[in-house]
């Protein structure tokens, strides 16, 4: 039954002579009256009506989101432009363009259609380095930073806990077992020669989220604080068999492992682009159809409940979705982190905590910080691993987190 309250005039908020009224609420399927009139709240914002005139607080924010999503994407066209002219070579913009249009032009070459010559053709060294190297480094690291954002700005909200990334139910570690495995077992690294070692960190990943769910559930529930303290438990045992593994192989290439395990973009191809693509993308947009769900989990599980949202399904589900995400990025990239964590909680403040708006903000942000983080990292002739740019960064931003908390509880 929907319910009907009294709306004083301090509740409303003077517009312009157009539109005399606008109401600022956010319930949704509430009837008010205001001077004897029923005016009815839709399910998709404040649409109010007033003497046949229809006033909307939802157009308003819909246009904010819009104009903050051109932001972010606009901000991310610039950084993958601008990232492929950084590294130990520079190349100008006007090299980068023609290198594009090169590419275009041997594209539509492949595809039988010729457009003859051609003008201001980039020499073929800078091709080389622009559209076989630094694009699909930055492309990669665009997909790993957005699928760690969004699978963390989910999380924390199917955790309702703001220190919540994907790595603390178990991907990183479960990833670092399955390359440890192809590393060192003589076996598996003869299946590794043939089918990429990605494909091992992906399973791994894979396995310690199935195992953190396992231990978690409860009958058909999934309580959420048994699945925090499954995933710290999984995490430590991935980390120890893996170590143990390490000790008593005393083989396998030991440097490449370290720098997997640091996290890097450097082994970066148009190959593990196309590997990440289509899970990243597919589980993304999948994430975007929850956020409504996750908007109404924040208030509580039976407050879910009672609004119609099937609370063990959805949770199931998102933690499929964002495990799967983060999985992808982590087979490919190794363990970056701090991403799922700071990009949300730097969004949030920007966006709020509406999912609707959280969830492809972060993505944009994610992938535009990680770019930059890994130009960063390939500006020197010693390339330092991104991970460890991303976690000098994060660390000081997760004691900001702390202390922030610590003042909340000392005021409350």
């Amino acid at each position: 039954m929907a319910l009907v309250i009294n709306v004083s005039a301090s509740e409303l908020k003077r517009s312009d002579a157009a539109e005399p009224y606008l109401i600022r609420l956010y319930k949704t399927k509430d009837f008010f009256t205001y001077g004897g009139k029923s005016v009815q709240v839709a399910e998709t914002g404040a649409h109010v009506f007033e003497g046949g005139v229809r006033h909307t607080y939802l157009l308003e924010r819909v246009r904010h989101w819009r104009f903050i999503l051109l932001v972010f994407s606009l901000v991310l066209f610039l950084s993958v432009f601008l990232a492929t002219a950084v590294g130990s070579t520079y190349v100008g913009p006007s090299a980068i363009l023609n290198a594009f249009r090169l590419g275009i032009y041997d594209l539509l070459s492949k595809l039988g259609v010729e457009l003859g010559a051609h003008a201001g053709e980039t020499a073929e060294t800078q091709k080389l380095i622009i559209l076989d190297i630094r694009l699909p480094r930055v492309i990669l690291g665009a997909l790993v930073g957005a699928a760690l954002a969004v699978s963390g700005a989910a999380l924390q909200g199917l955790f309702k806990n703001p220190m919540a990334d994907p790595y603390v139910i178990g991907i990183s570690s479960g990833a670092l077992f399955g390359v440890t495995l192809a590393h060192c077992l003589p076996l598996l690294s003869l299946l590794a020669a043939a089918c990429a070692k990605q494909v091992f960190a992906f399973l791994g990943s894979l396995l310690a989220v199935f195992l953190v769910y396992n231990i978690a559930r409860t009958g058909s529930r999934i309580p959420v604080d048994m699945l925090l303290l499954a995933g710290i438990a999984t995490s430590f045992l991935f980390h120890a068999v893996s170590s143990l593994i390490l000790y008593l192989t005393l083989q396998g290439d030991w440097h490449q492992i370290i720098s997997w395990v640091l996290g890097g973009l450097w082994l970066a191809s148009w190959g593990q682009v196309e590997a990440a693509f289509l899970p990243v993308v597919i589980c993304t947009i999948s994430l975007l159809f929850f956020a409504r769900d996750l908007n109404a989990m924040l208030l509580g599980e039976e407050s879910a409940l009672h609004v119609g949202i099937e609370v063990e399904k959805v949770k199931k589900i998102i933690l499929v979705l964002a495990s799967v995400a983060a999985a992808s990025a982590v087979a490919v990239s190794g363990t970056i982190g701090f991403v799922g964590l700071m990009v949300p909680h730097a969004v949030r403040l920007v966006v709020g905590p509406d999912h609707r708006i959280l969830l492809p903000a972060s993505a944009l942000a994610g992938a535009s910080f990680l770019i930059w983080a890994d130009a960063l990292a390939r500006v020197s002739s010693l390339e330092i691993p991104v991970g460890l740019i991303t976690a000098i960064s994060g660390v000081p931003f997760f004691i900001y987190l702390l202390l922030r908390r610590k003042r909340a509880i000392a005021y409350a």
